[in-house]
């Protein structure tokens, strides 16, 4: 079971408080009815399925019910990291996990 930090509580829960959400960090088009029906079935529907290091969005269901990113090796399960929402990860490649 992993052990999410929450940056809002400020507390380590075990992972069932929490569902995951998701990529991290997608950015949404500025002009969406300018895109072609491919570009915006690419937008919704294809995200990242890296081996390694992955930036998630969590929810804390169970707790203060806010939206967190977690950086997390998808090999390892390591946790490296949860920050708030809008803020820039400090781990975001392998180089700095080493």
């Amino acid at each position: 079971m992993l052990h999410l930090f929450c940056p809002y509580c400020q507390e380590l829960r075990e992972e069932n408080e929490f569902h995951y959400r998701g990529q991290a960090h997608i950015v949404r088009p500025k002009d969406p009815e300018s895109l072609s029906d491919k570009e915006w079935g690419d937008y919704l529907f294809f995200r990242n399925n890296s081996k390694g290091i992955h930036h998630e969005m969590w929810y804390h269901v169970s707790g203060c019910r806010r939206f967190f990113n977690v950086t997390r090796n998808t090999v390892t399960y390591e946790i490296y990291e949860t920050y708030k929402i809008g803020e820039t990860p400090a781990v975001t490649d392998k180089e700095e996990t080493e």
